[in-house]
């Protein structure tokens, strides 16, 4: 008969718990303003990063779970950055199994709000 605390000892279990508890967060859309003309046409607001992170990537990036680059850790996003942030996007996109899931479970991102967190996350330019 299983146990549940056999089980929970795996790193992987523990990880989509601590996901599915955590990384689950409502994102809002963009704000939008009118145009400087005053025709009423709306621009997205710039995508805040910090924000996106704050409600989606913090549960894993913030404490490293499974290997993912903390936030800010330059030495860890360094190798990734080499390789562009459109790649980092396309991996964020289609999750890197087994420890990150699509998206970031962040199923409302926009490819854009999801640029922005890991441009945040990992000090890109």
């Amino acid at each position: 008969m299983n146990t549940l605390n056999g089980s929970l000892k795996s790193p992987f279990i523990v990880l989509l718990l601590t996901v599915g508890l955590y990384g689950c967060g409502e994102s809002a859309p963009p704000s939008s303003t009118a145009d400087s003309t005053g025709t009423g046409v709306e621009e997205v607001a710039e995508v805040d990063g910090a924000k996106i992170y704050g409600q989606f990537c913090f549960s894993c990036h913030g404490p490293g779970l499974n290997g993912a680059p903390k936030l800010g850790d330059s030495e860890a996003w360094a190798p990734r950055l080499a390789k562009g942030v459109e790649l980092m996007l396309k991996t964020t996109i289609e999750g890197i199994p087994p420890a990150m899931p699509p998206r970031g479970l962040c199923m409302a991102c926009s490819d854009e709000e999801l640029r922005a967190a890991i441009v945040h996350m990992s000090g890109a330019e």
